[in-house]
């Protein structure tokens, strides 16, 4: 699974996931995607299920990127434990994921094939999300 090698900060606080995400939204590498539609917190755990899911269905054939990683420790307190004496132990990672971000690309495999397999992923995924397609050079130009 995902996990960072070293931090600067143990604990963090939670946050917001306020607005659209600026930085992923395009897709980079492959020539197939899967953007997320709202915000949400995806864990290393679901990361790693969505790209076993779609490597398992395109059979070794083609590419599989993923662009988020599990950077933000979330902690918790263990069960039936009164309230105060400090934050919790980390228990968990999680990438902080915003509407429009590109998770997962796919390359060298059909678009039907591509779909499928994303398809597979989104089922993984806390969040709902769209399949992409990755624009060609002229298209964006003409409209």
């Amino acid at each position: 699974m995902l996990i960072p090698k070293r931090v600067k900060y143990r604990k963090v606080q939670r946050g917001r996931m306020k607005g659209k995400a600026i930085r992923g939204s395009q897709i980079t590498s492959g020539e197939f995607g899967l953007q997320a539609l709202e915000p949400g917190w995806i864990t290393a755990s679901q990361i790693e299920a969505a790209r076993v899911a779609m490597t398992r269905f395109i059979k070794r054939g083609g590419q599989v990127w993923v662009k988020i990683f599990p950077d933000k420790p979330v902690t918790k307190k263990p069960a039936e434990v009164r309230m105060g004496s400090g934050k919790g132990s980390p228990e968990f990672w999680v990438a902080v994921v915003r509407p429009g971000r590109v998770m997962f690309e796919i390359a060298g495999v059909s678009e039907d094939i591509a779909r499928e397999a994303m398809r597979l992923a989104a089922h993984k995924l806390p969040i709902k999300t769209k399949f992409v397609i990755k624009e060609k050079a002229g298209d964006a130009n003409e409209s």
